[in-house]
């Protein structure tokens, strides 16, 4: 990887990578654990804060989007503080917010307090996910990369694997608080690693932030989404909903305008004339989208509908990640990617992930076969398909942007997950709506209100018909999505060889 010499950089070995590029990949990998911790933790405990908060599937809905939209909005100017202040700092920065905004999150007493808690984490969560990343494309050069960011990548599947894992443990012998503390030891561990061992980076001519750019950002996305999450109960020609979603895209429209209009944005739009960068982003925005919107109604209809305890559900979203575990662990995704380029990779990838949606929602309704080869074949999918476009994206971006380029990547991620919870979520209840008339705002209330065996099996039926109905949408948009994005690769690397 060739250097700016205003780039201020690690020591290098012959071979170009830092001395200890392989230790220090273990360490900034426990500090991206502990924001996917959180995330992943949370989908258990979804119904504990159905009951104990008295909490609506909007209120849930908000505390998984809070985190999200707050990140989303900030991971951009976060990777361009990096790059100019420093990427060691603002890690550490980025844990000490962390752990500070779990410990507010774990004690509080309303739905409103957890949310507020929540989009206080994401400030933390944004320094993290940007940093670290380009701390990554820093340390090691153009061959071992691939299988560094692969390596990276597969700790995100280690927190869907863990994350559900742990908060079934804390839930069946804690209060659901506890799910939030379990992230504090865990950053203070981090927080001791990077000081140590993490060497500091970063652009001397460092863009300055753009925090007009990162405002305009975070009210349009959260218009969108607050607009998709409230069709369902407010109808999707109703005023309130389409208020939100024309000040969204309006807004967005603003954000655009000033990134192109500005001397230093966060988001130089020039890149998206990059078709390489095009493709990738269109595959990471819906790879994220599948994924996450399909766990998050998942271990809601394992509890809900099938009648597992946390810790039993929790187990059984397990063999998703602990597929890409496997995969990444032993190399196999990144020889693959190598082998096979990075289009073909993320067409296969993709084509894997949505059939794995497509065999949940067809097979997994009733019982737990259908779904456990959804998942499985799902995870196979991500590990193919994310490190392949997480690369695609760092390698169209300058080095000394590297903060920046990560900052697309989680920015990109972060959304497809906000989107794919909402979507698929509004999917679900509209659905839901429309077989069974219910007045109550979630399921437990839907079946405690119920009058008879007899309701109680229609609206668990509904609600499955539902899950069905949600997870089909997801596969034809990761599917399209994906056979897109590997063409704009296609035709990009074309473009270079020619």
């Amino acid at each position: 990887m060739t250097t700016s010499p205003q780039e201020e950089a690690p020591p290098q070995t012959a071979h170009g990578g830092h001395p200890q590029r392989w230790l220090i990949l273990g360490v900034i990998c426990l500090a991206q654990l502990t924001v996917l911790l959180d995330n992943t933790i949370l989908n258990v405990a979804i119904p504990s804060l159905t009951r104990e908060m008295d909490a609506t599937t909007a209120d849930v809905q908000w505390m998984m989007n809070a985190y999200s939209l707050v990140q989303s909005g900030l991971l951009l100017t976060a990777g361009n503080a990096a790059d100019r202040y420093g990427r060691k700092l603002l890690l550490m920065s980025g844990l000490a917010i962390f752990g500070v905004g779990s410990l507010v999150a774990g004690l509080s007493q309303s739905p409103a307090q957890l949310i507020a808690a929540r989009a206080g984490m994401g400030v933390g969560g944004a320094l993290l996910m940007t940093t670290i990343l380009a701390v990554v494309v820093q340390i090691f050069d153009d061959k071992e990369r691939v299988k560094a960011i692969a390596l990276w990548s597969t700790v995100s599947s280690l927190g869907f694997a863990a994350g559900p894992l742990i908060g079934g443990v804390m839930l069946n012998h804690f209060w659901w608080g506890a799910i939030f503390l379990i992230n504090i030891p865990v950053a203070v561990l981090g927080l001791i690693a990077v000081a140590a061992l993490v060497p500091e980076s970063k652009h001397k001519a460092g863009d300055r932030p753009d925090l007009a750019g990162a405002v305009l950002s975070t009210i349009g996305m959260t218009a969108v989404v607050y607009a998709i999450i409230t069709g369902p109960e407010h109808g999707w020609t109703s005023g309130q909903v389409l208020v939100s979603a024309l000040i969204g895209i309006a807004v967005l429209g603003l954000f655009v305008t000033w990134e192109l209009r500005i001397e230093h944005p966060m988001l130089d739009m020039h890149f998206f004339r990059n078709q390489k960068f095009v493709g990738a982003v269109a595959g990471a925005i819906l790879v994220a989208f599948g994924m996450t919107g399909s766990l998050f109604l998942l271990t809601q209809h394992l509890q809900f509908v099938l009648g597992y305890e946390p810790l039993d559900a929790g187990l059984r979203t397990a063999p998703l990640a602990l597929t890409v575990v496997a995969l990444n662990f032993t190399g196999l995704g990144a020889k693959l990617v190598l082998k096979v380029g990075t289009p073909a990779a993320i067409a296969l990838g993709m084509t894997l992930v949505s059939a794995g949606l497509a065999a949940i929602a067809l097979l997994g309704g009733h019982g737990y076969g259908g779904m456990l080869l959804g998942l499985v074949v799902m995870g196979a999918g991500v590990a193919l398909s994310m490190p392949a476009m997480a690369n695609a994206i760092m390698s169209a971006i300058p080095p000394e942007k590297a903060g920046v380029g990560a900052g697309i990547n989680g920015t990109l991620a972060e959304f497809g997950n906000g989107l794919g919870v909402a979507v698929l979520g509004a999917v679900l209840n509209s659905r839901f709506a429309s077989l069974v008339a219910v007045s109550a705002a979630s399921l437990p209330a839907a079946l405690a209100a119920a009058d008879g065996a007899e309701e109680k099996a229609r609206i668990s039926d509904a609600f499955a018909s539902g899950l069905e109905t949600s997870q089909l949408v997801g596969a034809v948009a990761v599917l399209a999505g994906g056979l897109v994005a590997a063409a704009l690769l296609r035709r990009a690397e074309r473009a270079e060889s020619a």
